[in-house]
């Protein structure tokens, strides 16, 4: 019959979830968001303290060797150890001027390394010299050592606090967090380039922070993961959105500052993108998707693609506004294309263009950097020590012996990057056969920090038609670009030492065992350290204790090419 109204439809209510989905529910959000130790206070406590010892000698004489006044003349010189030549200066060029000027302070000057980390050592000299300079071999340089190596310490001390925070997030254990900080912490190349002023200390730290930012991320995002879901994920589905990501913006924001302090900080963005992808796919799964990395790219790539292309894209720029502000008399290459009755736009874009042409300049010097170097090594030969950098040596008086030393090594520690050889492996295989998330960021930032290396290493013999014989000629590399890679050193022999010592379910035999193999470990560590700090730290000793801490095989070639004496080239092999 028309006319008549209709029943209103029924609303069937939705089925009660049964005790099974619950429970599924649960160890579902159980495997997403694993608690944190419980010890909060002394998470903090411990690493903090391990920080304040490692700082303590990271400040300790930061001045020396400094800067003296030469006999009869009352002028003073600065005592530079190394890339210190440039790098003191080119910041003292950003705090009067806003860009690296030439020498004397009076005209542009080319540099090849962005200015970041030279505006973070420049803050040193704002805070402790207050404009104060001096002139040395015709060139402009702050007043005081410990302005231009104030910030490297501070940053070399910040880093064992971030490294143990992370070890402690990664492993759920404050034990293993403050084992990682102590190996920082008495690593001898962190601890060297803590205390000279070049720019490796300052990436190293933003590729750790960035790191670290993500790790904060994936739990953040689990976290989120777990309290948005209603019951677990059908296998064709996503889940829930995670919403804003703030931790994955500022890894982000991080490897951007690696970036603008030296391009190299670039090798992690694959990296990185590479783990976010990953870590969000993981997160799927294990909340009940069986979509993988197509998924992982449709949902997470333009989030992730912003965070790590754009983004450090935009402050790699932003880092060089001091040279957009400057002028043709300081700034390199900045009126190249302006010329007269330009428009202000035809300007700017002139200046763009200008900025564009310089960093083309920049990347040939890099890629045709084949300069002979008595330190120059090759990356295969790394992570053994081949070839240390001496960074400083002078024969000086008042060690009690006939011939004296006073040196700076620039040498990992031993019992660090050797053990961390046999680690990395571990980590790789509780990858691959145990899909331990934690041995894979390892291992996958790692070989970021040392294959590009290898890469350009191989390239270069390959391709180059000037090196004949193909052997002796390569792109001239050293130890301490391994630097960004100790802090990964440090996390995989953590983690072994965690796999030695063992669950706190396994016999008391062997977790005992386990902590006198890792208490011993440990202190060889420390004793290494304080065996080879004379040669750290530039402390005068005989030439015969110098010696005893010269452990590789010398070669004088290079020394005899230069008619100069081996005990002062430090020819290592």
């Amino acid at each position: 019959m028309t006319g008549m109204p209709t029943a209103p439809p029924q609303v069937v209510p939705p089925a009660p979830a049964s005790a099974n989905d619950n429970e599924a529910l649960t160890r579902i959000k159980a495997r997403l968001a694993r608690p944190m130790p419980s010890d909060r206070l002394m998470g903090w406590l411990l690493p903090i303290a391990i920080t304040v010892l490692g700082g303590a000698m990271r400040f300790w004489r930061l001045t020396r060797p400094g800067g003296h006044t030469l006999p009869n003349t009352g002028k003073s010189t600065q005592g530079l150890v190394f890339d210190e030549v440039y790098y003191a200066h080119d910041s003292w060029g950003l705090l009067k001027h806003g860009v690296e000027t030439s020498g004397d302070g009076r005209g542009p000057g080319f540099v090849v390394h962005p200015p970041l980390g030279k505006w973070m050592m420049a803050l040193g000299e704002l805070i402790f010299d207050h404009g104060k300079t001096v002139m040395q071999n015709n060139t402009v340089y702050p007043a005081s050592p410990l302005a231009f190596r104030f910030m490297g310490a501070l940053l070399g001390t910040l880093a064992i606090l971030i490294v143990a925070r992370i070890a402690r997030r990664m492993f759920r254990s404050t034990a293993l967090g403050v084992i990682a900080g102590a190996l920082l912490a008495v690593d001898g190349l962190e601890f060297v380039q803590s205390r000279i002023a070049t720019l490796d200390i300052y990436l190293m730290f933003w590729v750790l922070a960035a790191f670290g930012c993500l790790v904060i991320d994936r739990d953040y995002a689990r976290n989120r993961l777990a309290d948005r879901l209603g019951g677990p994920v059908l296998p064709h589905e996503w889940g829930p959105s995670t919403g804003v990501r703030p931790w994955r913006w500022a890894a982000g924001l991080c490897t951007g500052a690696a970036m603008a302090t030296k391009w190299n900080g670039a090798y992690f963005v694959l990296a990185f993108i590479a783990l976010s992808i990953a870590w969000d796919v993981g997160a799927r799964r294990t909340a009940g998707s069986r979509q993988g990395l197509v998924y992982g790219i449709v949902f997470s790539g333009i989030p992730i693609l912003t965070a790590f292309i754009f983004v450090p894209a935009v402050v790699y720029t932003a880092s060089w506004t001091g040279w957009f502000l400057s002028n043709s008399q300081y700034a390199y290459d900045h009126d190249f294309y302006v010329h007269a009755g330009q428009s202000w736009l035809s300007h700017d874009w002139a200046v763009f263009r200008g900025w564009l042409k310089y960093q083309r300049e920049i990347w040939n010097y890099d890629k045709t950097l084949h300069a002979a170097h008595p330190y120059l090594s090759k990356p295969l030969g790394w992570q053994v020590l081949s070839r240390p950098v001496a960074y400083y040596y002078q024969a000086p008086s008042g060690c009690g012996a006939s011939s004296c030393s006073q040196a700076i090594l620039g040498i990992g520690n031993p019992a660090l990057w050797w053990a961390a050889i046999p680690a990395l492996f571990l980590a790789l295989w509780r990858w691959v056969a145990r899909r331990d998330w934690r041995g894979g960021a390892i291992v996958l930032v790692y070989l970021a920090g040392w294959l590009p290396w290898v890469f350009e290493e191989l390239g270069t013999v390959h391709t180059d038609p000037a090196c004949t014989p193909a052997g002796d000629c390569h792109r001239t590399m050293f130890l301490y670009y391994m630097l960004p890679n100790v802090p990964f050193m440090v996390l995989a022999v953590t983690m072994a030492i965690g796999v030695a010592i063992g669950h706190r379910s396994m016999s008391t035999v062997r977790r005992t065992v386990g902590i006198a193999t890792a208490s011993g470990y440990l202190a060889v560590c420390i004793v290494l350290f304080g065996f080879f700090y004379p040669v750290l730290a530039a402390q005068t000793i005989t030439y015969a204790q110098w010696r005893d801490r010269i452990w590789f095989s010398h070669s004088c070639d290079e020394a005899k090419h230069r008619n100069e004496h081996h005990e002062n080239a430090l020819c290592w092999i």
